[in-house]
């Protein structure tokens, strides 16, 4: 393969990206609108994988004065040459390397266990205290907050110094700076999104919320602050009384273009790596995100996309973000779905649009407290897109759809594995025996209540019900089934047979799909007459079954007719 710049997958570290020559679209004016902002406490809220680690990544490198092992300070505006931000003015190039920052992910938080958790968190903090060991060295450190920073060091902190070790570390290195901290927090919901779904949320919420009060509060050290995440958690008060806090949400026009790709980064992106003509085939299966009126594809999927196409290990697009972001919440709704929401899933698959009044302070202790909060998140986590913004009665609307074919993929994989799980659990013999007695009318009535059981994931083509009714009747324990094989002078449907072909029996099942309920007979008739015409039990003769069954099966959306040969 001839050398070509390294496509970036999974790099989330800024010097990373460009010491080692990776491909990087450019967002370094990130830089230049916060400090023009001069909010003191910023959070960002964007989907998982949106290029929210990195960004935070390249704050640090730009605004961190690093001190390196040997006590020298590290240069680090040679990751920043012949980047955007070079070009933005010395009112924004003075803050490079002037600050002492605390970077914290959070993300190691996804354990099993609120100890376990809890020292996932205390261990990244360690880390944090370890690269700032050189604090100690100073005269203005006392004793006692040598101990309490060895204590943190070594993992011995109680809870009250470890609620307080991020103010405190920030409070040590601005003694040593003489300057005012940056405090980086990434990833900050993915300790609350992990306890409630292990059962330890309220623990968790009140160890994050004595932490980040003392770093983002209460702390005079403190000269700004990002945090990132997936979701605004207000109501549990991790952010009570802080009243400088700007929310970035989804929403907001504020700083869009600086998570995910925009329309001409994509191209260029694709230009790069000479698969420009696949813009229209990536535009429809990774682009379609609004954040604020801002267009955006989504970078993961899109970078993962290139690297398949240019490496020649697909010609296909797949679903990469499905691998990635938890899709339990899908699930959920899937699962609980009443009459009202399948249908609006239905209107979904259909490309169609659905309305929910919006609550940007959603949490994950009411996520399953009503079917809008489950919309909700699935908005702001990615899942859907606003397509319409309406204001009445005090509330704000949003018209909702899904964001290109990606998602569809993860919404259509989860529906079928649902069905498939309900079909399963099911005793679904008395359809068999229905269509062993000819009883047309138990049959159509069973096939019906099922379809009405279902969520549509498609346009109730042919294809569609082929593939419902074979799993309907895949474990029937009696017959096999056989599908769309040739036989006399056309394809059949299906048909199920005896493994005892002397004293055994088949069936032969005909699909039609009316335009109208009232067009369900016909089509019953023209499926008989098929069956009839085109000599569908020609091979089934020549295995030697004598006793054979004939239904023609007529659908209109999720009404089914069932008629039999007579």
């Amino acid at each position: 393969m001839k050398d070509i710049t390294p496509i970036p997958i999974g790099v989330e570290f800024y010097k990373d990206m460009i010491s080692k020559g990776y491909y990087y679209v450019d967002k370094t004016l990130l830089i230049r609108d916060m400090l023009a902002q001069k909010n003191t406490v910023t959070l960002f809220t964007r989907p998982r994988r949106f290029g929210k680690t990195l960004a935070q990544s390249m704050l640090k490198t730009f605004f961190e004065k690093e001190i390196l092992p040997d006590g020298t300070v590290a240069d680090n505006s040679i990751y920043f040459q012949g980047k955007k931000i070079m070009e933005a003015g010395e009112e924004y190039l003075g803050h490079m390397g002037q600050y002492p920052v605390i970077f914290l992910s959070l993300k190691s938080a996804k354990q099993p266990t609120y100890e376990m958790a809890y020292l996932s968190i205390m261990d990244e903090t360690r880390k944090e205290y370890g690269r700032h060991k050189y604090v100690l060295e100073d005269s203005s450190i006392t004793e006692k907050d040598k101990e309490r920073f060895n204590a943190v060091l070594n993992m011995e902190a109680d809870m009250v110094t470890s609620a307080r070790a991020i103010a405190f570390l920030s409070e040590c290195l601005e003694k040593y700076h003489k300057q005012k901290v940056i405090i980086l927090l990434d990833e900050y919901d993915v300790p609350l999104e992990n306890a409630y779904f292990n059962g330890f949320y309220d623990q968790m919420v009140s160890f994050i919320r004595s932490l980040f009060e003392s770093a983002l509060k209460t702390n005079e050290s403190l000269g700004f602050g990002v945090v990132t995440g997936c979701l605004r958690i207000s109501r549990e008060s991790i952010f009570t009384g802080l009243n400088n806090l700007d929310v970035v949400s989804v929403l907001n026009e504020d700083y869009a273009e600086y998570f995910g790709f925009t329309q001409d980064e994509t191209d260029a992106f694709l230009e790069t790596y000479g698969i420009a003509y696949k813009g229209d085939e990536v535009k429809k299966w990774y682009d379609g995100y609004l954040f604020g009126h801002t267009e955006v594809y989504n970078p993961w999927s899109v970078i993962n996309y290139v690297k398949d196409i240019v490496r020649g290990n697909t010609e296909f697009p797949k679903p990469y973000w499905s691998n990635t972001s938890s899709n339990s919440i899908v699930r959920e709704l899937i699962e609980n779905a009443d009459d009202s929401t399948r249908q609006e899933l239905e209107e979904l698959a259909e490309k169609g649009t659905i309305e929910k009044p919006v609550y940007e302070d959603i949490t994950y202790a009411d996520i399953y407290k009503s079917q809008d909060n489950l919309w909700n998140f699935l908005f702001f986590t990615g899942y859907l897109k606003a397509v319409k913004r309406s204001f009445r009665e005090q509330q704000i609307y949003l018209s909702m759809t899904i964001p290109n074919e990606e998602i569809l993929y993860i919404y259509k994989n989860n529906i079928q594995e649902w069905s498939l799980q309900c079909i399963g659990k099911q005793d679904l013999s008395g359809l068999v025996k229905a269509f062993e007695e000819g009883d047309c009318e138990t049959a159509s009535d069973i096939i019906t209540g099922q379809l009405m059981e279902t969520i549509s994931f498609y346009d109730y083509k042919e294809d569609y019900y082929h593939g419902f009714i074979a799993g309907l009747l895949k474990n029937n324990g009696r017959f096999f089934i056989k599908s769309n094989r040739e036989s006399g002078l056309g394809r059949y449907d299906l048909t199920l047979r005896t493994k005892r072909i002397r004293k055994g029996r088949a069936i032969i099942l005909e699909f039609k799909v009316a335009g109208s309920i009232h067009g369900l007979e016909k089509g019953c008739m023209e499926a008989l007459e098929q069956i009839e015409s085109l000599h569908y039990d020609s091979d089934i003769i020549e295995e030697g079954y004598t006793d054979i069954l004939k239904y023609g099966l007529c659908f209109y959306k999720k009404e089914c007719l069932v008629m039999k040969k007579e």
